[in-house]
């Protein structure tokens, strides 16, 4: 089970907000199509089961889905997915996306871990995302490998684009990059071949069954990484972007083994560190938060993964 939570280093902010920025972020929320239209399109049940339903359900006074559930046309499962889209809060079923189960987001929104990462993304709505354009990317940052940047990176955007945010996730490690394995998507162009001058919007890709979630995978490895996020290419792509997306969240190298990640955060603005619990060592995550200090990195917060 993962568990996020500030560390000391720096306070995320103020669980007490999280429902009001809920209430205020979630533009999309409303019920425009029936169940039953959404159970037929899932190919969940019939036309003409639907029509035998709405009767048993007129003659017992229920609702469409407990009446199609005693009939046994449906599980509870598939009335939680229903409701999900019905409520624009789409979900995967697993065996039917290529989208890996460690997006735990994708699967199983309602499990503790995601409680947690949805407390964190109302903690950075309110101290870092708004309407500045300067403030649509936060680079997801660590010193050592294992630690869960990509993990963290890679549900948590499942969480932003769930609330209705336009969200962007880019995969700027370029040494050992995993958000293409993660949402099952092409990896054939990405980062790498944009910062070699190649057009970067048809590296795009969306994730299907996932509204308002895109993904820039890495691309091809190249020789040089550090040389490549470091041009003034690289920031020119962040503004690009910012254009049309709400929220940019940038999956990056371990900080003790290359200099990519300083080279990221500060075209960034801000960086997010992520600790392991029982296995970072905090005097190393001092030292890190305060060098991108020290570079001009706004460290937004810490979070403690329990993964």
């Amino acid at each position: 089970m993962n568990e996020l939570r500030a560390d000391d280093l720096n306070k995320c902010g103020s669980n007490s907000a999280s429902n009001t920025i809920e209430q205020l972020a979630h533009r999309r929320f409303g019920r425009e199509r029936s169940i039953g239209a959404i159970l037929v399109d899932a190919g969940k049940i019939r036309a003409e089961d639907a029509e035998q339903i709405i009767r048993f359900q007129q003659q017992e006074n229920l609702r469409f889905g407990d009446a199609a559930k005693k009939l046994g046309f449906i599980t509870d499962a598939d009335i939680a997915q229903a409701l999900a889209r019905q409520f624009d809060y789409p979900y995967l079923t697993k065996g039917e996306s290529s989208v890996s189960a460690e997006v735990m987001a994708a699967y199983n929104p309602f499990a503790a871990p995601v409680e947690a990462l949805r407390a964190l993304r109302s903690q950075l709505m309110i101290r870092w995302f708004d309407t500045d354009q300067e403030r649509r990317t936060l680079a997801i940052t660590s010193p050592e490998r294992g630690e869960g940047r990509s993990w963290i990176t890679a549900n948590l955007g499942v969480v932003f684009s769930q609330l209705g945010e336009r969200t962007l996730i880019v995969d700027a490690d370029l040494r050992h990059p995993r958000q293409h394995l993660l949402f099952g998507v092409e990896n054939r162009s990405g980062l790498s071949s944009a910062l070699s001058g190649r057009e970067a919007t048809s590296a795009l890709q969306r994730v299907p069954s996932l509204m308002d979630l895109s993904i820039l995978p890495a691309g091809a490895v190249p020789p040089n990484p550090q040389e490549l996020l470091s041009r003034p290419a690289f920031s020119g792509l962040l503004e690009q972007l910012s254009k049309n997306f709400d929220v940019i969240l940038i999956d990056t190298p371990a900080s003790t083994q290359f200099a990519d990640a300083y080279a990221v955060a500060v075209r960034a603005s801000g960086a997010l560190v992520v600790a392991r619990k029982n296995a970072s060592r905090l005097g190393l995550l001092r030292s890190f938060a305060d060098a991108l200090r020290q570079s001009s990195v706004e460290v937004v917060g810490t979070v403690l993964n329990e993964r």
